[in-house]
């Protein structure tokens, strides 16, 4: 029987009631179990949670919050019914990211 090959890059299986994606009332995205899940799945990936605190301008977090905001505003724009939804895990997660 051939099994089924997971392809590599999936968030197949990363659920919020398993503890790997954040509730939209919480800010959305994933949390800490969640990335640690998808590098176990995905060896080699550089995958980080959200930068949330407050950083120093130019710092490697500053860059990518900045990398960040930029990726999402231009989901923004694919997708403009959930730019308009405060409620969307796309702008809750903008928020909790200070975009």
């Amino acid at each position: 029987m051939a099994e089924k090959k997971k392809r590599k890059g999936t968030m197949k299986g990363h659920t919020i009631g398993g503890g790997q994606k954040r509730p939209t009332k919480s800010g959305a995205g994933m949390t800490a179990k969640g990335v640690a899940k998808y590098r176990r799945d995905n060896p080699g990936s550089k995958l980080k949670t959200a930068v949330t605190g407050k950083v120093k301008a130019g710092s490697k977090s500053a860059k990518r919050r900045k990398s960040y905001c930029a990726r999402s505003a231009g989901q923004m724009k694919k997708f403009p019914k959930a730019a308009k939804d405060p409620n969307s895990r796309l702008r809750q997660a903008r928020k909790r990211w200070k975009c």
